[in-house]
């Protein structure tokens, strides 16, 4: 989890995420409804993670700053997919345009947006995409 919570460390300074730092890293990582995680690694460091949720969610996908440009982002969800055979979601703000145009160029389909509890780094409500996978 240490090295981790270092990745993530990483991807915070680089990226703002995620936007807030949060108290207990680790168990931002490891939420509630939690039902699997992929990781990257390489020599005992983390390069990436992504988890799903019981309601078959995407969360918590990241590759540290120094892995990209290895397609490690888009490995992490080819795994999710290979081993979770069911529609997939994902919630991503409008702030991510890396990670959006990563989606959109994997087949993900913008379902809708919305509005986010937490605020962006304009200091408003973040405006959510929402994206479906179902192959």
């Amino acid at each position: 989890m240490d090295a981790c919570v270092e990745a993530l460390a990483t991807v915070h300074a680089a990226d703002r995420y995620p936007v807030n730092w949060p108290d207990d890293p680790g168990g931002w990582l490891t939420p509630d409804d939690l039902a699997m995680a992929w990781i990257a690694a390489e020599g005992g460091a983390v390069l990436g993670h992504v988890g799903l949720t019981s309601d078959a969610e995407i969360t918590r996908l990241f590759v540290a700053p120094a892995a990209r440009g290895r397609r490690l982002a888009r490995l992490l969800l080819d795994a999710v997919r290979a081993a979770v055979h069911t529609p997939l979601k994902l919630e991503v703000s409008s702030e991510g345009a890396a990670a959006i145009a990563l989606y959109e160029r994997s087949g993900w389909r913008r379902v809708g947006s919305s509005r986010a509890e937490w605020l962006n780094a304009a200091g408003e409500p973040a405006l959510l995409h929402h994206y479906e996978m179902t192959s």
